[in-house]
Parts: structure tokens; sequence; C-alpha cells
């Protein structure tokens, strides 16, 4: 499968903001975005000028395609399986996004990034519906329900990052039973319920054109 292995901090450089690609190194002063604020490369402290119209739209896509964790293909095959469906295109997109297995995994706090999510589900480290699911772009439903394998519940990287997820801070769309390790997708979150900072309407514009 093809993966990004590059720096990610780089990525989160390159956009200008956190992307929360490392977990708790994010969070913490570490972090090479409080450091330098400014894009890598030798050209990154040079003077700036005016973005067009098509490096907004660009910069738009590759930051929310960066924060997912996919690749340029992976993410237009679900453009375009959203751009099929009936509603707005741009908010299908982003609970399209939501509902993969990697990402539910890693909101429910059972990875500290989606990338060790993406790890686990790989691992076979899960049950989606009381059947084994290795495939981290699945695609969840509302009321499916996903559990730590028996085997997999002394996975100290798993209690590791549930002991870091705070009250409060679990999505209103997921329900969570950290005694049992097993979380549920209540309903498919609507574009209020989603936290992410982008304006997904400019990737609609950039793959019309």
């Amino acid at each position: 499968m093809a993966r990004y292995v590059g720096p990610v901090c780089k990525l989160c450089r390159r956009e200008e903001q956190k992307l929360f690609l490392k977990g708790s190194k994010c969070m913490s002063p570490k972090c090479p975005v409080e450091k330098r604020t400014y894009p890598p490369g030798q050209h990154g402290t040079a003077r700036r000028f005016k973005k067009s119209e098509y490096q907004i739209q660009l910069r738009e896509k590759q930051k929310v395609k960066r924060i997912y964790g996919l690749l340029e293909r992976q993410f237009h095959k679900t453009f375009a399986n959203a751009e099929r469906q009936k509603g707005i295109t741009s908010e299908i997109l982003l609970q399209l996004l939501e509902r993969r297995l990697d990402n539910v995994i890693y909101r429910l706090g059972f990875a500290p990034s989606r990338k060790a999510a993406r790890q686990l589900v790989l691992h076979r480290h899960f049950y989606v519906n009381d059947r084994v699911v290795n495939i981290p772009s699945y695609t969840l439903n509302a009321g499916d329900v996903v559990r730590v394998k028996e085997k997999s519940k002394k996975l100290e990287a798993i209690h590791a990052s549930l002991k870091r997820m705070r009250d409060g801070k679990l999505m209103p769309w997921l329900d969570l039973d950290k005694a049992g390790m097993k979380g549920s997708l209540l309903n498919i979150p609507s574009r209020a319920d989603i936290p992410l900072e982008a304006n997904e309407s400019l990737i609609v514009e950039l793959y019309s054109k």
C-alpha cells in the first residue's frame, strides 16, 4: 500500500498550521510549527507574494488531504464518490473522510494519530460489528460498533492513548465505552460537528475546473 514516508512536520509547516500528524508531539513545545512559522525549504523565509485563486484552492485541498493522511489518488477517489451522492458535495466529502475506520479509531481515542490508527487497523487489532477489518479506508455506517480484539486489549499504545482522551473531547456523533474498549458511530456527522478548520468548498471548485 502506497503511503507518505517523509517528515510529517514539514507538511504542517508547508500549510503553516498544525495538522496534528504526530500525536502528543503536536501539543508539546517541541512542535516545529511553533519554532519555525515559515514554510520549509531555502525559500521559506523569502518575501511572499499574493496567492492566486488556484494556489488558494490547491493549498486547501492539500491541507485536508494531509490531515486525513490520504495520497492524491485516494483523495480524488473519495471526492468522486462524494460527487455521485445527492446533497452538498463538500459536506459529503468531509463526512466520508470522517467515517473512515482509521479516522473513527483516532477520534475514539484508541490511537494518538490517524497514522497510528492505520497501523493498528492493518495489524488486525479491531473488530467492526464482530468481524475483523484490516482496511483503514473502510467506511462505517450509523450504528456500526468498533471493538478492540480481546488479544489486543493489553496493548500499551492503546491504553496510553485512551488515558490522554479527555472528557468532553469525544465527538457528539460517537459513543465510547472505555471499560469495554469499544465505540460506535451514532449517526452521520453534520458539518457543524466536524472540528476541521477548512473551506471545503474550495476543493470542489478546484476539482470542477
